[in-house]
């Protein structure tokens, strides 16, 4: 759990660095009274928000499923798609929710296969395709003016033109 121990605990650095390898993630979670699971969100909880003014999540693809017990929803992937954005992630459109998730498995934990599998598989290629559409780019797509400055890459004549815009326009 979060704070329960420090960042440098083997399974945070793990956990991390694994983040940091990965050009796309799929985030999946059960639905749990109309959220996603606590412990979803403690694994996103660790992944630090921003290492030297940039989030280490930019620019990564996302895909965002969940699966519920009941009838289905798409609480869960509203909410992972919100953090997805908050990391700064390129969430891809299409997501999945499988609802009575535990009728869609066969007796050796294999999805069953159904429309619900259908659509996990369509994610899954619209996360690839996503992913491969963006590589080169994601530097790019995600590059700020803020962070530019932050960490020293702006020369100072443009920070202060972009300071003076910024004033002239607060009172126009």
């Amino acid at each position: 759990m979060p704070d329960a121990v420090g960042p440098e605990h083997p399974k945070v650095q793990e956990l991390r660095a694994l983040s940091l390898w990965s050009e796309g993630q799929v985030w999946c979670s059960p639905e749990r009274h109309g959220a996603i699971s606590g412990i979803m969100k403690a694994q996103i909880d660790w992944i630090p928000l921003e290492v030297g003014s940039v989030r280490p999540t930019q620019g990564r693809t996302l895909a965002v499923m969940q699966v519920s017990g009941g009838s289905q929803s798409f609480n869960a992937v509203n909410t992972l798609r919100l953090l997805g954005r908050w990391m700064r992630m390129i969430t891809i459109p299409n997501q999945s929710s499988v609802a009575m998730a535990y009728k869609e498995f066969d007796e050796n934990d294999r999805m069953k296969p159904s429309s619900y599998y259908d659509r996990v598989v369509d994610v899954m290629e619209e996360l690839v395709k996503f992913t491969l559409l963006t590589r080169d780019s994601a530097d790019y797509l995600v590059d700020r003016y803020s962070e530019r400055k932050a960490s020293g890459r702006i020369p100072e004549h443009v920070a202060l033109a972009a300071e003076a815009m910024k004033h002239e326009a607060a009172s126009a």
